[in-house]
């Protein structure tokens, strides 16, 4: 290449040979039938189903999995799913400053929570720079790529020049070749990045799955960067490598990512790649209308798991953030495949509603098996040091399911069974107040008649009405001091159940103890 003698970084010497496709090993690897797909029709109904979509979820390992990327990954798994296609995995971890081995186990840990399972991957970017090297090589060779020497500063001299003539900062092609242009000499010592060559005229339009048409002229895009000085390729051409060697037919992702489309179009062009479907969808934002960030709470999926929300809750939550199927607001995971499609995506931001999410939550909790629940709350007792063993969990849960919100409430109020119980720690203006020397009396008669009743809910509840008949009060006069005797608490769920679940031995002995 003209005014590059001897310029090449080490990152690239190795190779010159132009490249248009991809090598019969990674289209092997991960697209067998690469060169024969086709993006198929945005109809998603029944009918128009396809065996050869390819969705991808791509994210960066700097963080954690936060919701807007769950919903992406949602997305793109369910239009895989529906079309009964591929869902591709990728790591993109090129950052190497920001990029961490906990962020990475972090994503996998938030995919495996909401059972977002991949068909293929994970897939790491860092693992395929002889494939990144062996295309910038022949995109240098073929001439759609090129060296640029120019320095940092005069790279701000260049943008402001522009700011000074009232045009949009960017990159003047001082070292773009063109036909009878001659190039500076090649500075001493310098290690030059590689650029696209952009082109210079014409419009990049594609039909968004979201936002319908969009167009960008060529003179609004500069040449950018797609390997560095140190020879690492940027994010933008990794992308379109990755997308093309993994036959990726469809892109669903952010509306951040729409000033990127263009760029990695004219990228797969000059490789005469065959171009995937772009999908935008818009930004969640907060309660207050901002954008989500970490003022407004739990950010990583992993942080809900902790707070008590179940995957399937959040899975149909996060769904209809961006997302509908009419008026529909509780659906299965099975559901949602069968429905999904792309041209029920909103164009509009999606505001994160707590209490949408909490009420989700609670439905899906109230649906939810005992026993199933039992087993998912057990290990959050422990941590408040509760035991379940002796007690009957399933059954608890039965009790406590109606008026939870999260798993972690219901590990809170199973503590009435599962906990210490400690009279001298109830309130001692609960004492003064219902256990009063008339309220003794009807608690010590109710005892006495306790010991020899089957010890189930109904039995007890007929003790009680017997107790009040005997005494000529209502049940306020024996229910809340029974609760304060035996609980430590003046409100609890049904107190006969309450009681059946505690054990005959262990109520006797707390209203002996008053």
């Amino acid at each position: 290449m003209r005014g590059d003698p001897g310029g090449r970084t080490d990152w690239l010497q190795y190779n010159t040979t132009p490249v248009s496709r991809p090598s019969r090993a990674l289209r092997a690897q991960y697209s067998p039938q690469h060169e024969s797909r086709f993006p198929m029709s945005t109809d998603s109904s029944s009918s128009g189903r396809h065996p050869a979509v390819r969705t991808r979820f791509a994210p960066s390992p700097t963080g954690f999995l936060h919701l807007g990327g769950a919903r992406t990954a949602l997305f793109s798994w369910a239009f895989a799913r529906h079309h009964g296609g591929t869902f591709v995995l990728r790591i993109e971890d090129t950052d190497l400053e920001r990029s961490t081995p906990e962020a990475v186990q972090a994503i996998l840990d938030g995919m495996a929570w909401l059972a977002l399972e991949h068909d293929e991957g994970p897939f790491y970017q860092m693992q395929r720079m002889d494939r990144y090297r062996e295309v910038l090589a022949g995109m240098l060779a073929a001439g759609s790529a090129y060296y640029c020497y120019c320095s940092p500063d005069e790279l701000e001299t260049m943008r402001e020049r522009a700011r000074v003539e009232g045009r949009k900062p960017r990159y003047d092609g001082t070292w773009r070749p063109e036909p009878g242009k001659t190039l500076p000499p090649v500075p001493e010592g310098r290690k030059p990045v590689v650029r696209f060559r952009n082109p210079l005229d014409g419009d990049v339009t594609w039909n968004d799955l979201v936002k319908g048409p969009i167009t960008i002229a060529n003179a609004e895009l500069d040449d950018l960067i797609i390997a560095r000085p140190d020879g690492t390729p940027t994010y933008n051409f990794c992308v379109v490598v990755d997308d093309w060697d993994m036959g990726i037919t469809h892109v669903i992702r952010g509306d951040d990512h729409v000033n990127n489309t263009p760029r990695q179009i004219n990228i797969l062009q000059a490789l005469g790649a065959t171009l995937p479907e772009y999908g935008h969808v818009p930004m969640i934002l907060g309660p207050d209308g901002e954008k989500l960030s970490k003022r407004h709470g739990a950010v990583s999926v992993m942080q809900y798991d902790d707070q008590g929300y179940l995957p399937e809750a959040m899975i149909n939550y996060l769904a209809r953030l961006g997302w509908s199927h009419g008026d529909d607001e509780i659906f299965t995971r099975e559901q949602l495949v069968e429905w999904f499609d792309t041209r029920s995506l909103s164009k509009s931001a999606a505001q994160w509603d707590p209490k949408k999410l909490n009420w989700v939550n609670a439905h899906y909790i109230k649906q939810s098996a005992d026993t199933d629940l039992a087993a998912r709350v057990a290990p959050r007792i422990a941590k408040r040091g509760g035991a379940v063993d002796g007690v009957d969990l399933p059954a608890i849960m039965a009790l406590l399911k109606e008026r939870a919100e999260t798993l972690e409430q219901l590990a809170d109020d199973a503590m009435l069974f599962c906990g210490e119980f400690d009279a001298a720690a109830t309130p001692p203006e609960l004492v003064a107040q219902h256990l009063t020397d008339a309220a003794r009396a009807i608690l010590r008669d109710f005892a006495q008649e306790a010991g020899s009743i089957e010890w189930t809910r109904e039995q007890i509840s007929t003790l009680m009405k017997a107790t009040l008949a005997r005494h000529g009060v209502k049940m306020p006069a024996l229910g809340i001091p029974l609760r304060v005797a035996v609980t430590g608490r003046a409100q609890t769920p049904a107190i006969d159940a309450v009681l059946s679940l505690l054990g005959r031995e262990k109520v006797l002995a707390r209203l002996h103890a008053v």
